[in-house]
This record gives structure tokens, sequence and C-alpha cells, in this order.
């Protein structure tokens, strides 16, 4: 199975607003990245958007270390969704989950793979995390994507 390292982020102008995302894939000597926008959206919405286009974007089942520096994101998809799933996509307070759309298409996404999910501290000293940023970022001003 190939080893992919996938780093992604969101970006929002306003949050709602502009956004943009950003996936960075790296497979050997191999990079790619990916970025697009939305017109009015959330930076949770961007942050999940990032992991499930870099996800999409592979072919054929992979070893994914996914790296992100959304704990919303980390936690949704390792801690709680299995949960949400099993209350119907209601939180533990009945609500019902926000971005649930996303969320499925995520659990679909990751699902294909095997998939790790690291942290990272935001705007740090994280090379590839810091590139996610700039292009999520640049996205949103410019509401440019790659594809």
């Amino acid at each position: 199975m190939k080893k992919v390292r996938l780093i992604t982020d969101g970006a929002c102008l306003g949050n709602p607003g502009r956004g943009g995302w950003a996936a960075i894939l790296l497979y050997g000597e191999h990079r790619k990245e990916l970025f697009g926008c939305e017109a009015h959206t959330t930076n949770n919405r961007m942050e999940l958007t990032a992991a499930i286009e870099g996800l999409r974007t592979l072919r054929e089942r992979c070893d994914v270390e996914v790296v992100t520096d959304s704990e919303y994101m980390k936690n949704g998809i390792t801690l709680w969704i299995a949960n949400w799933k099993k209350r119907g996509w209601m939180t533990s307070q009945k609500k019902p989950v926000v971005n649930r759309d996303l969320w499925e298409q995520l659990d679909h996404e990751t699902g294909r793979h095997a998939a790790r999910w690291s942290w990272t501290k935001g705007h740090a000293s994280h090379e590839e995390n810091n590139r996610a940023d700039e292009l999520a970022s640049l996205a949103a001003r410019e509401q440019r994507s790659s594809r």
C-alpha cells in the first residue's frame, strides 16, 4: 500500500465569509497541491473540505497520514463520529451535528484508506502546514481554485 502524507488547512475571511481550503499530498518524490474556495462558508467547513478533497484525489487505497491544525476535525473524525452515527447524527446534547453533510463525506473518504490523523499547531514551524495555510488564504482572498 502506498504511504501518503496529506496536509490540510482551511481559511475564512469572516466566519462565516469567503473561504478557502488547501490540501498538499506527498508521496515519495511526488507532490500535489490542491486548493479551492467558496463564496460564503465557515472555517470548519473549509477544514473538512480540505481533507475530503485530498482523500478523494487518491485513486487507490493508501496508508494516509492526515496532518491538520484543526482539533475540531481531528477529534470529530477520531473521537466523536462513532457516537454521532449511533445517535442518528445527534450530539450528546441531542442537537443535530453541525456540518453533517461534510462529516458523512469525510467518513466515506476516510473509510477508503488506512488513515491516521495527526495534529500540528497552526501558524507554527510546520513548513507544509504553513504552505497549506498560504494556499487556503489565497483561495479565500482571490476566490481561486486549482481545479
